[in-house]
C-alpha cells in the first residue's frame, strides 16, 4: 500500500452561500456548531492520514488562522492561491507534494458521512483490475445538477454526465477521489487543465472504479443544504479538538445566519 496524502480544497468563494461568505469563508461553515472542515481533518486524523494540504484563497486569513492551530501543527500544510486554479489546476501546482502517494481527493464543500476506512480498504484491496482511481458515488435527488456516471457489471465508470438536463440515472459523482500515483504522471501533461471532473475524468473512462456512499452527502455550497446538515447526526471530534479557536467560535455571528 502506498502512502496517502490528501488534498482538500478549500479556496472557492462561495458565491452560491452569498450572504453568508460575506462575513464567512464557504469551508468553515457550521454544522451543529462546528466549522465543516474540522469534520474532515478529524476524519482524516482517524485515518491516520498525516499528509494534508489544503488550499486557499477567498477569506484566507481566516481559513490560515484556523489551520495554524496547535492540533494540526505538524501534519496540516497550507497553501494560498493567489488566483483560483481551479481543481486540476491545485492538484498540478501541487504535484511534487503529492508524487509517488496516493491521493485523497476532497472538495472541502462536502458535508460527507460514510466509512471511510471501507472507502480505502475498496480502494485498495476489491476495486476492478487496471483501474486508476476510485470515486465515491450518492444517490442524488436532482441529478441535473450533479454529475451523473454510468457504471459497467464490475461497477466502473464508462460514461459521466456533468450537469446536463434528464441524465440517465441518479448515481452521482460525490467528488471525493482516491487517485493512485499513475494519475499524477498523468497530471505532469495536463498543465492547463484547470477542472478535474470536466477535463481529466473523461480521459480516464474505463479506469475508474466506485464505491457508493449509502450515508449522508450533501454539497452545503447551498444555502438549503447547509440548513439540512443541521439536522443531520454528529460525528465525533475527540476531546483534544476543543481547544481555544473552536470556544471562541463558538459566539462568532455566523451561527446566528445558518
Amino acid at each position: 500500500m502506498t502512502r496517502v496524502k490528501a488534498l482538500l480544497l478549500a479556496a472557492g468563494f462561495g458565491s452560491r452561500l452569498h450572504p453568508l461568505t460575506e462575513i464567512w469563508p464557504k469551508c468553515l461553515m457550521p454544522i451543529g456548531g462546528v466549522p465543516l472542515l474540522e469534520y474532515w481533518l478529524a476524519e482524516l486524523e482517524k485515518l491516520n492520514v498525516q499528509d494534508v494540504l489544503v488550499n486557499t484563497h477567498f477569506h484566507s486569513e481566516k481559513v490560515q488562522e484556523f489551520l495554524e492551530r496547535e492540533i494540526f501543527k505538524d501534519r496540516v500544510n497550507h497553501k494560498y492561491e493567489e488566483q483560483l486554479l481551479g481543481t486540476a489546476g491545485t492538484l498540478y501546482e501541487n504535484l511534487e507534494y503529492f508524487l509517488g502517494n496516493t491521493v485523497l481527493f476532497i472538495h472541502g464543500d462536502n458535508w460527507s458521512q460514510c466509512n471511510f476506512k471501507e472507502f480505502l480498504n475498496y480502494h485498495f484491496s476489491n476495486r476492478p483490475e487496471n483501474t486508476l482511481m476510485t470515486m465515491m458515488t450518492f444517490r442524488t435527488s436532482a441529478p441535473e445538477n450533479c454529475g451523473i456516471v454510468e457504471l459497467d457489471d464490475n461497477g466502473v465508470v464508462h460514461g459521466f454526465h456533468e450537469k446536463v438536463l434528464d441524465p440517465p440515472g441518479n448515481l452521482a459523482n460525490a467528488s471525493i477521489y482516491l487517485l493512485d500515483p499513475e494519475i499524477l504522471e498523468l497530471m505532469r501533461d495536463r498543465p492547463t487543465a484547470t477542472d478535474f471532473d470536466i477535463e481529466i475524468i473523461p480521459e480516464l473512462l474505463g479506469k475508474i472504479a466506485t464505491w457508493e456512499n449509502t450515508g449522508i452527502h450533501r454539497d452545503i455550497g447551498y444555502q438549503e443544504a447547509l440548513k439540512l446538515a443541521q439536522q443531520d447526526p454528529l460525528p465525533q471530534l475527540g476531546l483534544h479538538h476543543w481547544d481555544s479557536w473552536l470556544k471562541e467560535f463558538a459566539s462568532h455571528p455566523i451561527h446566528e445566519y445558518v
